[in-house]
């Protein structure tokens, strides 16, 4: 007796090739096509480039980004924060968005105070919508325009990476 017929062996040799190609073609367009989004810094310094007109407006804020992919989360801060009240349960908004071919684009939440010094609120706690859109120049530095609810003008702005000093540590080798 024969086991081994012809149709058989051809069907199972066409379907383990055809198989083997798609892993190949897949594997192939894994590795050249798709591309992680470069990591961006985790925190920038935001210098506003125009005053707003009827705002006491500061000049530099901080804007903290989360990254996963090309998902971002962040959130901006006045300049004036300090480490501990950053680390302390007091929450800031939140700011989200995404990361697309060095563009970089977020909307939320953020406090008035942050934007505008001239809050008329007592708490401070005056929140306004903004959107953010900004693309990546050269070594890490931002450039882009902010968008704030209820103002007819945008804001243009250049970020660069906040340089965390960091003096707690001793470079005393022995």
């Amino acid at each position: 007796m024969n086991h081994f017929n012809f149709k058989s062996l051809s069907f199972y040799g066409v379907a383990i090739c055809s198989v083997l190609a798609l892993f190949k073609i897949v594997t192939n367009y894994g590795e050249n096509k798709l591309k992680a989004p470069l990591p961006l810094k985790q925190s920038y310094r935001l210098i506003f480039g125009e005053k707003l007109p009827d705002c006491n407006q500061p000049d530099i804020a901080i804007l903290n980004i989360n990254q996963s992919g090309v998902y971002l989360n962040g959130s901006l801060l006045p300049i004036n924060i300090n480490a501990q009240q950053t680390s302390t349960t007091e929450h800031y908004p939140t700011l989200s968005g995404r990361y697309k071919n060095k563009n970089i684009s977020l909307s939320g939440q953020v406090l008035n105070s942050v934007i505008c010094n001239n809050t008329n609120s007592e708490t401070g706690k005056d929140y306004k919508t903004v959107n953010i859109q900004m693309y990546i120049e050269k070594q890490d530095n931002l450039i882009g325009k902010m968008t704030v609810d209820g103002m007819n003008k945008a804001i243009k702005f250049s970020a660069v990476p906040n340089q965390k000093q960091d003096t707690s540590v001793n470079s005393n080798k022995h």
